[in-house]
């Protein structure tokens, strides 16, 4: 789809069928030398980005719902982010955490600490990695240390990472743990709720405490001793399985549950916290406490930083037990800090907005689409389940795919998560204009595939 140049510079402008010529010769010399296990959904070549614009080499823009999967929160290239990378980048870009000390790490510390569920009465200490996964590694290598005992428990549909801790817990795809075994012993997992998806004739409440306690009732009596797990590992919010929402007796059931064995509750939030449900943190929606808990993507609005936030009392171990050369870096660590404030300021509040502006307009498509299965979401994290029959609700992955190509086309950049749902993870600053032409956007798309 071709549009014309007179268009908003807050709105796309597609002027060439796509990929454009250069977008083609680069992803030609991309095919000769980047790794294949790259998943790559539609043929963009990112070249500029600007807020929720990104322009691609051959001078495109697209509307960026996808935020570079959920991590540049404060959009692209947010100019006081920006100005903080560079003035750290003058003064002082490495020296490791590990081994000696500076104060933006401290200050950063100081204030995940402070908005951590729970609030500033929990006291806190955190450990800087780069990335998510690495948080993932060390909530483990926490959580073993700190217990003495060895298992964990995850959950199907769970994305926590692909190194080697991470992927055991992970349960979303088959391709990501095809091949590298033996992966690490002793993860179970367990059924995550998916109230859309749940028995016929029982509430979404009740189906979510069945959950849990399958994990009391089954798990626990026939196969792994409670007593020998160090943690329960869980996303407040599906990412990667598919933008799922629990019940909030889910958390409180499993609570019960870790606590009357003494296993530690990590939370994995990753892709749903920084603000992206509309509030600081996921777990804020559901009114439980995590003993430890994880972040990255939308911390640093786009430079690698991960975070392992900890009860303090738990986050115990001796120098050396466990360290980063490049966890806390000064240049992601500044931009952490200025990512904060403006979530603060300003971003959560507009994610809680637009999200419930964006949810009040897809809501009746299951009456008005009879491909679209499921809407839900909190804030800016938003699912569309796409089926062939709603009846049935049996999955429609290829028509998933397409819609995706055709927003692609059309000038949206949206993903898919899970087995056949689209994804809606823009950066938290987007305006109302932008979220109705996504919303447009989509529905044209929808019309289409019928």
């Amino acid at each position: 789809m071709v549009t014309s140049e007179k268009v908003r510079p807050d709105l796309p402008n597609i002027l060439m069928e796509l990929p454009g010529p250069r977008a083609k010769a680069v992803i030609e010399r991309d095919r000769k030398v980047i790794s294949p296990s790259y998943t790559r959904s539609y043929p963009l070549v990112a070249g500029r980005g600007e807020g929720a614009i990104v322009e691609d080499v051959d001078g495109n823009r697209f509307l960026d719902f996808s935020a570079g999967i959920a991590v540049v929160s404060t959009g692209h290239c947010h100019p006081k982010v920006v100005a903080a990378i560079e003035e750290q980048s003058r003064q002082l870009i490495h020296m490791s955490g590990t081994d000696f000390y500076y104060e933006n790490m401290v200050h950063l510390a100081e204030k995940l600490a402070a908005t951590a569920p729970g609030g500033a009465g929990v006291p806190r200490r955190v450990y800087f990695g780069n990335s998510g996964a690495e948080a993932i590694e060390a909530a483990m290598k926490l959580a073993r240390y700190r217990t003495g005992r060895d298992k964990f428990v995850a959950f199907t549909g769970a994305f926590h990472g692909r190194t080697l801790g991470a992927l055991s817990l992970t349960g979303s795809k088959v391709v990501q743990r095809q091949g590298f075994g033996p992966l690490v012993p002793g993860v179970y997992h367990a059924k995550y709720p998916d109230s859309y998806r749940r028995p016929e004739g029982v509430s979404a409440e009740d189906h979510a405490v069945a959950c849990v306690r399958w994990i009391e009732d089954e798990l626990f009596r026939t196969l792994l001793p409670a007593e020998e797990v160090a943690a329960i590992i869980v996303e407040p919010v599906q990412g990667e399985g598919g933008y799922i929402v629990p019940p909030p007796a889910f958390f409180a059931e499993l609570e019960c549950l870790a606590n009357k064995h003494g296993i530690l509750l990590v939370f994995d939030e990753v892709q749903c916290g920084m603000g992206r449900t509309g509030r600081m943190w996921a777990a804020d929606h559901f009114g439980v406490v995590p003993d430890i808990f994880t972040s990255a993507k939308g911390i640093a609005s786009g430079l690698p930083l991960g975070a392992t936030v900890a009860r303090s009392e738990i986050m115990d171990w001796p120098a050396g037990a466990h360290a980063s050369t490049f966890g806390g870096n000064p240049v992601a660590v500044a931009a952490a800090l200025a990512t904060m404030d403006l979530l603060a300021s300003e971003l959560i509040d507009n994610a809680a907005r637009m999200g419930e502006h964006i949810l009040d307009r897809l809501r009746d498509w299951p009456e008005r689409f009879p491909h679209a299965g499921d809407v839900r979401g909190l804030g800016l994290m938003i699912g569309i389940e796409i089926v062939h029959d709603q009846r049935k609700k049996d999955r429609a992955p290829e028509l998933r795919n397409r819609i995706v190509e055709m927003a692609f086309e059309r000038g949206l950049l949206v993903l898919g998560a899970g087995r056949n749902t689209i994804r809606l993870s823009p950066p938290l600053i987007i305006t109302r204009d932008q979220a109705d032409f996504a919303v447009a956007t989509l529905e044209e798309c929808l019309r289409l595939v019928e």
